[in-house]
């Protein structure tokens, strides 16, 4: 039985790609980026949680069913 997956040994696959399949996936490459592009502005922007808290209580005993 032959896999249709592509493996990282035909990574030269993507220049068979044409028309809207090419399209499909620099499209998904981007939104990707404009995602992680607007999460950084956001961390940028807001800075660090200022907010966390510390707990000095350690672990003594974890419970075992």
């Amino acid at each position: 039985m032959k896999d249709n997956e592509p493996t990282l040994s035909s990574i030269e696959d993507y220049n068979t790609l044409k028309g809207s399949k090419k399209r499909v996936v620099w499209t998904v490459i981007l939104v990707g980026l404009l995602i992680g592009a607007f999460f950084v502005g956001a961390k940028i922007y807001y800075g660090e949680a200022n907010d966390s808290l510390h707990v000095q209580d350690p672990i003594v005993k974890v419970p075992v069913k």
